[in-house]
């Protein structure tokens, strides 16, 4: 069974984040969508758990399966959304994200940036205007390098499974090769064999600029999920200051899945 841990306040940015994922899991008999809530005193309570209760009705007529409700006082949000992931073996965390301003807030310590650095389970970051039309078609840029110490690929597959997507593996160079080096078609075999249930093809893109090629790909591609891989060495928070990722994010209009190595 799938639990996807959706964190909920009374924000537009959850509930845009938990209407994406509403979506995302409707008709799924082996996902649970767990909504979770951090709440500050008691006399909080009754209000929270009102507002649970209003969205898991909205997640039902939706379509979702199983919902579920999670809340506690206090503490700090992050530990509290890792704990229960750790402990419930979540396949999937789901959060919003606010627009360009609060892109960049994520990618210089804000909780999303915290959770993804703190937590060892995928999360899914939700922009403002990403609409749900289906989970088809998921992107992965690989420089095809240390591809077994660096791709989570359990982890990924574990998100894939819920949506069986075509899985487009993109190489981008600036270089043009008459053949791959055979330490970059090695880690393009052993990616292949990683991902080999997913009807997985790969591009090998020649541009200068890499960003350009990814947000050309996407387009052409129709791609709904964009998969980033922050690294344990360099912490969430290197990665994420890093050029790649952080224009990556910041011009990103589809949902972006980080999965740590």
């Amino acid at each position: 069974m799938h639990r996807v841990i959706i964190p909920v306040d009374f924000s537009e940015t959850s509930l845009n984040a938990a209407r994406y994922t509403a979506k995302m899991l409707a008709g799924k008999e082996d996902a649970v969508a767990v909504l979770y809530t951090n709440y500050e005193s008691h006399d909080d309570l009754d209000v929270c758990t009102n507002y649970q209760e209003s969205l898991k009705k909205e997640f039902l007529r939706a379509g979702v399966r199983k919902v579920e409700c999670e809340k506690e006082m206090g503490g700090d949000l992050i530990d509290n959304i890792s704990r229960m992931a750790h402990t419930t073996r979540a396949t999937l965390i789901v959060m919003g994200i606010t627009g360009k301003s609060a892109i960049r807030a994520a990618m210089f310590g804000s909780n999303t940036l915290r959770l993804i650095d703190k937590n060892l389970y995928p999360v899914m970051i939700i922009p403002p205007d990403a609409v749900y039309n289906g989970l088809s078609n998921v992107a992965f840029a690989s420089d095809f390098k240390n591809v077994e110490n660096v791709t989570p690929s359990a982890l990924i597959s574990s998100v894939l499974e819920m949506f069986n997507p075509k899985l487009h593996i993109i190489h981008v160079n600036k270089d043009v090769y008459v053949s791959l080096p055979d330490e970059l078609k090695e880690g393009k075999e052993k990616l292949a064999s990683m991902f080999s249930q997913f009807n997985t093809e790969f591009y090998l893109i020649t541009k200068n600029d890499f960003f350009e090629a990814v947000d050309t790909f996407v387009k052409d591609y129709k791609i709904d999920v964009l998969i980033t891989i922050p690294k344990h060495q360099s912490n969430a928070t290197s990665i994420f200051k890093s050029t790649h990722t952080k224009r990556l994010a910041y011009h990103s209009h589809i949902p972006i899945l980080a999965a740590h190595e």
